[in-house]
């Protein structure tokens, strides 16, 4: 079980929301997502400097309200989204592929604990918000400015292809950081694998893990 806001997430409820993700997973491009970042660990070259030291979690429990990922261009807005009626979560319109939606069931980005934001990879049209997320280089900086002014700046750990029939909740959602703390850490989430047309599906889902290490007031 992971803590957050006084509350507990217990696997279970991490499972169900990753589920519901699955859920739509459909209704995209035709193409394939370039899976070529995908899987990349924390390398540290000989002499090179490396990963920086995580932050303590930030107080307070202000929502998010932008997501940048200077790397990638990405800047965009980011919605609190829920549980639906089958019980996966709620996710940003198609109609809106530049939002970013964060599953305000579980901790807000800075807080402790693993906090969750997804956004759609295409549409049936066009590239969406997380189209490039899979080549995101561990070290990347992401940026989340909460509704309080606060900015809670995040360093990629990693990247991982999670195929639905390996998915393991605790490995995704679970702690990664220092042993017997629980750090501020970051999931993104978006479609990724294979494209299967008769289904209308993905196969699996791109996952980046990173952690807290700075703040702007």
């Amino acid at each position: 079980m992971t803590r957050a806001g006084g509350r507990l997430f217990p696997v279970l409820t991490w499972t169900l929301v990753l589920l519901g993700i699955w859920l739509w997973a459909r209704d995209v491009t035709e193409g394939r997502l370039p899976l070529g970042g995908v899987g990349v660990p924390w390398a540290v070259a000989d002499g090179g400097a490396g990963p920086p030291p995580a932050l303590s979690p930030l107080a307070g429990s202000a929502p998010p309200r932008t997501l940048e990922i200077e790397s990638l261009g990405v800047r965009a807005d980011v919605v609190e989204r829920g549980i639906d009626a089958a019980g996966g979560v709620e996710p940003p319109p198609f109609s809106s592929p530049d939002l970013v939606g964060w599953y305000a069931g579980g901790p807000t980005p800075g807080a402790a604990g693993s906090s969750v934001l997804v956004g759609h990879v295409d549409t049936e049209r066009e590239p969406a918000v997380f189209h490039a997320l899979s080549t995101v280089e561990p070290g990347a900086e992401v940026l989340v400015t909460r509704a309080d002014g606060s900015v809670a700046e995040f360093t990629v750990r990693g990247v991982d292809l999670v195929e639905r029939a390996e998915f393991d909740a605790e490995r995704v959602y679970g702690p990664q950081g220092r042993p017997g703390r629980t750090d501020a850490e970051l999931r993104l989430i978006t479609c990724g694998g294979t494209f299967d047309r008769e289904r209308g599906s993905y196969s699996a889902n791109v996952v980046v893990t990173a952690y807290l290490t700075g703040t702007e007031p």
